[in-house]
């Protein structure tokens, strides 16, 4: 009978057009990663260690939007490589901030950016990593909530689903007892129709949500909307909250498309 001690599961990280929060994020996590660094081997992570394993890997976590064809191609290659392919942050799950490009001439807006746009291999749009391939569990944010991350990884090395609540922040704000800035203030909020795991903290400080978790589980943005109009915030204004960094999210993009 052999005695061998069985493979750890393999774990990746892998970056593609983003800022590193949802990284640093996850090296934020460091009680929590040692507690499990027992059961599972950080075999690729460019941002925490040189150390590079080759595939294939038990989970993949990726960060970043697809803005490059080399991008767009390597995606392929770290899907094929991957049991389980995890997409954290807004960048992955809903192009991120740099989805803007999407609204306008990509060719006009590198001019005026660099001094020598020609050298540049960018495609048309920043799109999520589920345009391209399969995924199979996306977790918002910008930055994603490390305890929820945590939550995502011992999920799948134990082959169950994520439990990650799918309301909306109003509920984050009744839990901790905040007063609605909206009902309360006039204050325009994203709150209704963003997911949850920020902890309500804008409402928190009388400030509206900005949408950072993108749309929850079946948003009402129509109604929220004609909820801001009432309120009297302009066309514009309304425009620009639902087009920020969860943007190109399908429900955000559709009511931003209502007001152009």
């Amino acid at each position: 009978m052999s005695n061998a001690t069985p493979a750890k599961p393999k774990l990746a990280v892998w970056k593609f057009a983003s800022c590193d929060g949802c990284q640093l994020s996850l090296l934020d996590c460091e009680d929590e990663i040692l507690a499990v660094s027992d059961a599972i081997e950080i075999a690729n992570f460019a941002e925490a260690t040189r150390r590079f394993d080759p595939g294939p890997y038990d989970l993949s976590l990726v960060e970043g939007s697809i803005t490059t064809h080399h991008d767009a191609e390597r995606i392929q290659e770290v899907r094929a490589q991957s049991k389980y392919l995890v997409t954290i942050g807004a960048c992955a799950t809903a192009g991120g901030i740099q989805a803007l490009r999407n609204y306008r001439d990509i060719g006009e807006m590198a001019s005026v950016v660099y001094a020598s746009p020609q050298y540049l291999d960018t495609l048309a749009t920043s799109t999520p990593i589920a345009d391209h391939v399969r995924v199979d569990f996306e977790l918002r944010g910008c930055p994603v909530n490390k305890r929820q991350l945590v939550e995502v990884i011992l999920a799948f090395l134990h082959k169950r689903r994520p439990n990650v609540a799918s309301h909306s922040v109003c509920v984050e704000c009744k839990l901790r007892g905040n007063v609605c800035v909206m009902t309360a203030h006039g204050t325009p909020c994203l709150g209704p129709v963003t997911h949850a795991g920020c902890n309500a903290i804008c409402p928190a400080y009388d400030r509206g949500c900005y949408g950072c978790f993108g749309p929850m589980e079946s948003p009402n943005t129509t109604a929220l909307a004609n909820q801001w109009r009432a309120m009297g915030v302009p066309k514009g204004d309304i425009l620009r909250a639902f087009r920020s960094y969860n943007g190109y999210a399908e429900a955000f993009r559709k009511e931003s498309e209502k007001h152009e």
